[in-house]
């Protein structure tokens, strides 16, 4: 083989990996949450498949707890093309579409079969919505039911006056209202300090936010009334993935399927966990009281006909087509 046969051979070689690594994409992924929770480990596994299904062609990193931005930023961010991809909880954006806290109208679904039956009538709608906000919607996993936490015995709404409540939603911030409460927005990864220092004396959320923010170090007593089981939703940047290729859209999805699932197998099965290291760390674990109960059904009546009302058609024909299946 002559020099210059060689020398071309080499050239067109590196010109080869050069494209190659041309080729090569990364995307970082914001999300609000803990590395060690089970939202954050599942996107982690989602990120792992996806970079192996698609042979290094997109590299997907995770990064966890408001690391790269706030949760109350993500969406934003992803929108704008700051962040290809991101996770988060999307019925904090109700206040942008009522459509974004289907998920969170209190005790319309309150088990996980309920929660999902509730998503797949709403997903086609929700997808609609994303696409004209430039997102693409991958996928979304349930948290546990959603309890109440107070540092003191709660056995009816009036024992609620004036608490400062920690709301991280419109539907939140709503019961807040409701109750007689003083509504106070603490993204999850500022609650320990906000319970520590006074901020927010209650909220309402899952056993496993509880677990992952310690409050048995500020709070007394958790409530299991199962509001709801909200979900924070995975999606990705339009413009970024339509500039996939076509195989590897095809992974991002795949996986994305896989998470969903796997995202609420392990909710479900973490649930009885999380209440019983609040037990085990000192916390009053307990179903609320008939009065209590009778008063939080109220409030769940009310706020579902004012979903529906301000979701419009849309809000109706999901309801609907929830209650039928």
């Amino acid at each position: 083989m002559t020099r210059t046969l060689k020398t071309l051979l080499a050239a067109t070689a590196m010109s080869g990996m050069a494209a190659g690594a041309a080729l090569a994409e990364k995307w970082d992924m914001p999300m609000a949450y803990p590395a060690t929770n089970f939202h954050s480990e599942n996107a982690a596994e989602f990120a792992a498949c996806v970079n192996e299904g698609t042979g290094g062609e997109l590299e997907i990193v995770t990064h966890p707890n408001g690391a790269l931005f706030a949760g109350n930023d993500i969406k934003r961010a992803v929108q704008t093309g700051q962040a290809p991809i991101g996770e988060r909880l999307l019925s904090a954006h109700a206040n942008e579409n009522p459509l974004y806290g289907v998920d969170s109208i209190p005790f319309l679904a309150t088990s996980f079969a309920d929660s999902e039956k509730l998503w797949e009538a709403a997903k086609p709608k929700l997808e609609e919505v994303m696409d004209s906000q430039n997102l693409v919607y991958i996928y979304a996993a349930p948290w546990p039911p959603q309890g109440l936490y107070f540092k003191k015995p709660v056995e009816s709404v009036a024992d609620m006056q004036g608490i400062k409540f920690r709301a991280y939603n419109a539907a939140t911030a709503r019961i807040a209202e409701l109750a007689g409460m003083a509504p106070v927005q603490i993204e999850a990864a500022e609650l320990s300090q906000a319970l520590a220092t006074g901020v927010a004396e209650s909220f309402i959320s899952s056993g496993s936010t509880g677990v992952d923010s310690k409050v048995w170090e500020s709070l007394t007593h958790f409530y299991d009334v199962q509001a709801w089981l909200p979900r924070n939703a995975v999606f990705a940047n339009k413009d970024a993935f339509n500039a996939l290729s076509d195989e590897a859209k095809k992974v991002v999805m795949d996986c994305g399927a896989e998470a969903g699932k796997r995202g609420a197998a392990k909710s479900e099965e973490l649930t009885a966990g999380y209440l019983k290291t609040l037990a085990d760390n000192g916390m009053t674990v307990s179903e609320p009281s008939e009065q209590l109960k009778s008063d939080l059904s109220k409030f769940g009546e009310t706020m579902t006909q004012e979903w529906m009302d301000a979701a419009g058609p849309d809000g109706k024909e999901i309801v609907d087509s929830y209650k039928a299946m």
